[in-house]
């Protein structure tokens, strides 16, 4: 059992890290709000001190607010919808005896350690470009037009993108999860002659919904801020400009670092406001 002095000890020692820690997050996030009450143009010599609310009233009344928080969510929708229900699958398959059983489990979870810049670079340019890429060359073997995908579907295009890149990461969440279910309980529904499907939705699904709850969780916490992809393939362009791409224009493009910082914060705000909601409507899961 540890004694008062010992715990006194730790705490000492604890204490350089969790200072360091703290001045580490605060630091930038004191500087944002600071800068959020100014007017701050860098680049035209303007740095004005303490002008209240002025840029969160101006970033949140201007007409790219709204569109751009309902572009966000509805990325993020997407993206969850498609890697849960496509990582189920995907560990359904890979938990099947099959010859290579360790490569193709390789090959599926690769994508996720690929830079999001280079599988965005990749997209576009060797499967997305409507002259050269590999989805044009199908479309004209069929008799087709090629179809440009990011400008004509540019929304779908990057929920496609990072859903690649994501994919893997809820596969192999979901097939850890498939692993541990006792083999004995499914032998015996089959004997009592349950289908599959009927096996899956009184079996499976619920002993996967801890692992699925993981896998909205962090994945929406990683989403919320998705550029990369963006700033690669539509540079904002064609409805797919998120809010973290609406504050990056509004403080470099723009180079008002006031307004960008005040959309920073707002960005924190609702992000924090998601996130506890997902964490008392979701999170109840984790503990049943």
């Amino acid at each position: 059992m540890a004694t008062q002095h010992s715990r006194s000890a730790a705490r000492l020692m604890m204490a350089p890290a969790v200072i360091l820690l703290l001045g580490w997050m605060l630091v930038p996030l004191v500087m944002t709000l600071y800068f959020s009450f100014m007017d701050y143009r860098p680049l035209r010599g303007v740095a004005e001190c303490c002008v209240g609310f002025k840029n969160y009233e101006r970033f949140i009344t201007s007409s790219s607010f709204m569109d751009s928080v309902l572009v966000t969510l509805i990325m993020v929708g997407g993206i969850l919808a498609i890697t849960v229900i496509g990582g189920i699958l995907l560990a359904l398959l890979l938990d099947q005896p099959m010859w290579g059983q360790g490569i193709v489990r390789i090959l599926v979870i690769a994508p996720f350690f690929v830079m999001p810049t280079v599988s965005a670079l990749v997209w576009k340019n060797m499967f997305m470009d409507p002259v050269n890429g590999v989805l044009a060359h199908v479309w004209r073997f069929f008799g087709a037009v090629p179809h440009d995908w990011l400008s004509q579907s540019s929304l779908f295009s990057i929920i496609l993108i990072v859903s690649w890149q994501w994919l893997p990461f809820a596969t192999l969440i979901l097939l850890t999860a498939i692993q541990s279910l006792d083999s004995e309980q499914l032998e015996a529904s089959e004997m009592d002659g349950a289908k599959f499907l009927s096996r899956f939705w009184y079996i499976i699904l619920p002993h996967l919904s801890r692992a699925i709850t993981v896998v909205i969780l962090i994945q929406t916490i990683f989403l919320l801020s998705i550029f990369a992809e963006i700033f690669v393939t539509t540079q904002g362009s064609f409805g797919t400009r998120t809010l973290t791409y609406l504050i990056y224009q509004r403080v470099l493009e723009s180079q008002n670092v006031g307004l960008g910082s005040a959309g920073g914060i707002l960005a924190v705000i609702l992000a924090n406001i998601i996130a506890i909601f997902l964490m008392r409507i979701v999170g109840k899961n984790l503990d049943t």
